[in-house]
């Protein structure tokens, strides 16, 4: 028999991979809306949205702990939620994007880039253009406002431990981030090939890290998971917070 842990991240997966493929097709929508941004402005959208998904992946994270464990430790909410957080929101919002940008070859810069086509202000705005790729590790980049995002959703998570409508807006938020990034440090031209690999990078990135933030991180910290192995946390949405 499956044990009743892997049953429950084998549900789950299954679960979200339909509106995983829903979330990667409007991060891929957004990326040809906004194509023609400079990378300064997609690094400022990068920097709405990964702070944004830091705090609900962490509302998610905490509340599943603390309604499986009914932990009553801030302390230990805190090491989970930051952890699950933070760092699966850094694989799935940077690290994993970044190796889809060096494996298909559209971080690498125009001809004009490389060989200082743009004046010296342009470089300035954009530093990342002539030098390849860039990863942008958001908790250590911009720390005054990712690690008070993640936090500000331990903090919820904690007091009011919820999960249903964090986590659907967790997938998209997680999938327009890593958007973002991939725009960044794109400079090739948008063919239906970098599309259709773009679409695998973002569907990758999103499905098993914030599956992982939500899930895999939080049971690994629980003795006994009172929950059915499938939609737990549906199951728990009308429940009251514990006391």
């Amino acid at each position: 028999m499956i044990p009743r842990k892997l049953a429950i991240v084998l549900g789950e997966l299954k679960a979200h991979a339909p509106f995983t493929l829903f979330g990667s097709l409007t991060g891929i929508v957004m990326m040809l809306l906004f194509r023609h941004l400079s990378e300064d402005a997609t690094y400022r959208l990068f920097y709405v949205f990964h702070p944004l998904h830091v705090v609900l992946s962490a509302i998610v994270a905490g509340s599943i702990f603390r309604l499986h464990e009914r932990a009553r430790s801030f302390l230990i909410v805190l090491l989970v939620g930051y952890v699950a957080s933070v760092g699966t929101a850094t694989v799935s919002n940077s690290i994993i994007p970044f190796f889809g940008e060096s494996i298909l070859g559209v971080a690498v810069p125009t001809e004009e880039e490389a060989h200082g086509g743009h004046d010296e202000e342009a470089q300035a705005a954009e530093p990342g253009a002539a030098h390849g790729p860039e990863i942008h590790l958001g908790f250590i980049e911009e720390w005054y406002l990712v690690n008070p995002a993640a936090f500000l959703g331990i903090l919820i998570g904690f007091l009011l431990p919820r999960t249903k409508l964090p986590h659907a807006g967790h997938i998209l938020i997680s999938t327009w981030a890593s958007a973002a990034h991939i725009m960044m440090n794109t400079h090739s031209d948008v063919t239906f090939l970098t599309v259709l690999g773009m679409f695998c990078v973002l569907f990758i990135a999103v499905w098993v890290p914030c599956c992982s933030s939500d899930i895999i991180v939080p049971l690994l910290f629980v003795r006994a998971p009172h929950l059915h192995p499938e939609h737990h946390h549906h199951h728990h949405e009308k429940q009251e917070a514990p006391v």
